[in-house]
């Protein structure tokens, strides 16, 4: 986890919520301070006690359930060495169904993450995906409230913005804002397009860093979690060396694909916005970090460039890809404050 920098702490606050990450951003008077924290867990036998103590763990203690709660890193870390697989508080981007403990985790991570309100009722925005279009039983009005009612009853006040959006508010301010956001998450992608700051168009799609482990791994006969943990150790798409990197990118050369087909096809469905000139395409996201992934994305574009409905000026990751989303939501948090 992230350390804050020194300095005076301005007013405005905001949280990622992530299925992988939980990235907060404030200002202050040094600069801007990110602190990231892994949103996962894993509950191990209260003997393991002090063994995380000497560790220097984060853990939760449950007198009641007689167990141990590790969170953040710590529990990825030993999830891999155990051959375990973590638990999550969120699943394909949503508050997870099947996580009966995840609200009262995610208050906790949250708060560890996010720091105390400067001032009573500090504005806080958060993040939350579009509705996903290819799970249409799904949306995302419980997720919005969850967040809401934990950053209520945690000092702020809290402000929903969508996730894609915030990568245009904090990667285009040389384009006028305007720019089509890819945002590689763990448990969704999302997706928009803006020119000159105005939603034209906004989507998510459930499949992203997660569907690619889940896929790998049934394929290959291991645990998601193994193969997270090796694709994170660092891969190169463009040059996979052993045949579980190259099953890797047999999905990230799928997702890439199926991404840019379904924004052709909701560009012509609901988008009707005059689009004056050529637009970037910014990647971000925690799954896009992979060595290559930029050069992938654009090796796949072109088969699709010709009937891809807007011009494109260039492809480019995001300048801090696992934090544009936070950086993006501080922007508006801080203009609550503005003068």
């Amino acid at each position: 986890m992230g350390k804050r920098e020194a300095g005076e702490i301005m007013k405005g606050c905001a949280i990622d919520i992530g299925t992988m990450n939980l990235v907060s951003a404030r200002r202050t008077t040094s600069g801007v301070s990110i602190r990231r924290m892994r949103d996962v867990f894993l509950d191990l036998p209260k003997e393991a006690k002090k063994m995380l103590k000497l560790s220097g763990a984060e853990f939760i203690e449950r007198v009641e359930e007689d167990d141990i709660i590790v969170v953040g890193d710590a529990a990825m870390e030993i999830a891999a060495v155990y051959n375990k697989e973590v638990r999550r508080p969120l699943s394909s981007g949503l508050v997870s169904a099947g996580e009966l403990e995840a609200v009262s985790i995610l208050g906790v991570l949250i708060k560890n993450v996010l720091g105390e309100p400067v001032i009573p009722g500090e504005a806080c925005y958060f993040s939350v995906p579009a509705d996903p279009i290819d799970q249409l039983d799904r949306d995302i009005i419980y997720h919005t409230g969850i967040f809401d009612k934990i950053l209520t009853e945690l000092g702020f006040t809290a402000y929903a913005s969508n996730e894609a959006m915030a990568v245009i508010y904090s990667e285009t301010s040389k384009d006028q804002f305007s720019g089509i956001s890819l945002s590689f998450g763990s448990g969704m992608l999302n997706a928009a397009l803006a020119v000159n700051a105005m939603e034209g168009l906004s989507f998510s799609v459930a499949r992203a860093g997660d569907w690619l482990d889940r896929g790998a791994a049934k394929s290959l006969g291991t645990t998601q979690a193994r193969i997270c943990s090796l694709k994170e150790k660092g891969i190169n798409l463009m040059g996979p060396k052993t045949r579980e990197e190259e099953a890797l990118v047999f999905y990230y050369k799928n997702l890439i694909e199926y991404v840019i087909k379904h924004f052709v096809a909701q560009f012509k469905l609901k988008c009707h916005l005059a689009i004056p000139k050529p637009l970037p395409i910014i990647i971000s996201g925690g799954t896009s970090l992979a060595e290559g992934f930029v050069d992938l994305f654009s090796s796949v574009f072109k088969k699709y460039q010709k009937r891809f409905p807007i011009e494109i000026s260039e492809i480019r990751h995001a300048s801090s890809p696992l934090n544009a989303v936070a950086q993006g939501l501080l922007v508006q948090a801080m203009q609550e404050y503005d003068e």
